[in-house]
């Protein structure tokens, strides 16, 4: 038994990347918002980003902003189990195996009673916000065991640990993330681990359609991103489970 522990505590610390390597971090929902932000953040700091999205010219204009050519963007759809596994090949073509995953794309709906969603909206919630990250875990999971290393964040919400009136079915997406989360983490093999990871009220467009003018009072992407990247580059395998949150003001205050 303690050959057994000592090697699986081997596996764990063998499997570990030091904190100041160079990752490489796929984003899903890459071309805009908290997406955009972290990517170009994390390219400045020296790490190489796969990312996807479904709007060729934003990714376009994201390409020009990234600081070298040594990154990966693609128009995919993370709805499409198939379009994820065409990125899926892309990856491993260009020998781009993420050290980390972050999974970002999401979609709220326009804020109404349940009872007044019709029904393409709310699928379109599920499959983007449940199914989408469902789809990424799917292919990448088995290449990150390969590789005996991997941390993902699914991105979680304060609707994802709560009710908020009026957004019920994306509350429900984001709860279902949490559960889906923790018990992929219970499935996960040393080395690897999976979180959840509550942004925080930021000034983006969901936060737009859900508080309307008010959202230009919470911290720009950029300015999140900034803490959101160190938490995220900070993960070990120790946080397997966890529902963390990027602990900063919401109100807007000095640099």
């Amino acid at each position: 038994m303690a050959q057994a522990t000592q090697m699986a505590s081997t596996l764990s610390e063998s499997s570990r990347i030091p904190t100041n390597a160079s990752r490489i971090v796929l984003i899903t929902g890459v071309s805009k918002g908290l997406g955009r932000a972290l990517a170009l953040e994390l390219a400045n700091r020296g790490h190489t980003i796969i990312g996807c999205s479904r709007d060729q010219p934003k990714l376009d204009s994201l390409r020009q902003q990234l600081s070298s050519n040594n990154h990966l963007l693609f128009n995919a759809n993370v709805r499409s189990n198939d379009s994820v596994e065409e990125l899926t090949r892309a990856v491993v073509q260009n020998k781009l195996v993420p050290d980390i995953i972050v999974n970002n794309a999401a979609v709220i709906n326009r804020n109404r009673n349940l009872w007044e969603v019709d029904v393409e909206e709310f699928d379109n919630v599920i499959d983007t916000n449940v199914k989408g990250t469902a789809n990424v875990l799917r292919h990448f999971i088995p290449l990150m065991i390969q590789n005996k290393h991997g941390i993902i964040i699914n991105m979680s919400s304060t609707a994802g640990r709560n009710g908020i009136v009026h957004i019920a079915p994306y509350c429900a997406s984001k709860w279902a993330v949490e559960g889906l989360s923790k018990s992929v983490a219970k499935e996960l093999p040393e080395g690897m681990a999976v979180v959840t990871l509550d942004p925080g009220l930021i000034n983006t467009d969901m936060l737009v359609s859900f508080a309307g003018s008010s959202a230009s009072n919470y911290l720009t992407p950029e300015r999140w991103a900034i803490k959101a990247a160190t938490l995220i580059l900070d993960l070990t395998t120790s946080d397997n489970g966890a529902s963390l949150t990027v602990k900063d003001p919401t109100e807007l205050s000095s640099p």
